[in-house]
């Protein structure tokens, strides 16, 4: 399954981040590209798969809760999420195949994404 290897790497990224900086981590254009994916399968989700029980809002979440961010990246974490989620809202009511394969790539996106982060970054 996709989801845990995903998972497994945010948890690791954000345990070995350590606190807040007064500036941006080096990896905030990373976590803020992570957070629209996160905020696009928040949406895409529920609609073709309304039983998955996928829960990435919590996953943003907890994201946010490990890398303890000052209050500027966190605004700038949580509107890249709600971008993620407004821009597909606007393109999709129902599933279709192009939602399926948009959440096909999202997904493969942010395993990368967050394996980039924690390879690049991590101690």
């Amino acid at each position: 399954m996709r989801l845990r290897p995903l998972r497994f790497a945010l948890i690791a990224l954000l345990l070995a981040a350590g606190p807040a900086r007064a500036i941006d981590p080096p990896y905030q254009a990373e976590m803020e590209r992570l957070s629209e994916i996160l905020g696009s399968l928040y949406f895409l989700d529920p609609l073709c798969k309304p039983n998955a029980g996928s829960d990435w809002r919590g996953e943003m979440a907890d994201l946010i809760a490990l890398d303890e961010p000052d209050d500027d990246r966190k605004q700038r974490l949580t509107g890249a999420f709600n971008s993620g989620y407004e821009a597909y809202a606007r393109l999709y009511r129902v599933c279709t195949v192009s939602a399926e394969q948009a959440m096909s790539r999202l997904l493969i996106e942010a395993e990368k994404t967050a394996r980039d982060i924690h390879s690049r970054y991590a101690e």
